[in-house]
């Protein structure tokens, strides 16, 4: 019996550092060049519902039931989303738009697990029809679940999505 409790005790103390030690903020950015000018593609990427064409989360599942409010392109506007278990549910709001520079949205995610996260589509000119395009989240892991994040390349699992994803964005926009 003794031992069983020592081994209980070992796990809770392992499982309180690890609590500790393990990260809770995540930022996750991947970038492309679309040969186009910045006001173009801006105008394209300041609109969420153009996201339906590009996103690889719409093409996990075509099906997903979506609701929109609001006007696109504006702060205020919120995009709700309901879909199966590759990309759960949630909504993206936009909070904020700076015209040739940066959208910002804030996701929030309910299923499979709620989280909340700071989105971001940036631009910048290369030139006169070069443009940098940054899509890009983060957000903080808050305790226990930061432990996962120690398990859980989020850099890996959700780059790879955005790598996919401005790979048909450039394709879409230099068409």
């Amino acid at each position: 019996m003794m031992i069983l409790l020592y081994v209980f005790l070992v796990i809770a103390f392992v499982f309180i550092i690890l609590i500790l030690v393990a990260p809770r903020q995540f930022d996750v950015s991947r970038r492309i060049t679309i040969n186009m000018p910045i006001s173009d593609v801006y105008n394209y990427l300041k609109y969420v519902k153009n996201q339906d064409h590009w996103s690889p989360w719409k093409k996990k599942d075509p099906n997903m039931k979506q609701e929109f409010f609001g006007v696109d392109g504006e702060v205020g506007f919120v995009a709700k989303w309901e879909g199966n278990k590759d990309v759960g549910s949630g909504e993206q709001e936009i909070v904020g738009v700076v015209e040739n520079d940066i959208l910002k949205t804030k996701l929030r995610f309910y299923k499979p697990w709620k989280s909340e996260s700071d989105a971001y589509l940036k631009v910048e000119a290369l030139g006169l029809n070069k443009t940098n395009v940054v899509w890009g989240f983060s957000g903080e892991s808050k305790p226990p679940s930061n432990v996962f994040f120690m398990f859980f390349n989020m850099d890996k699992a959700v780059g790879k999505d955005f790598e996919e994803g401005l790979a048909s964005l450039k394709i879409i926009l230099e068409k």
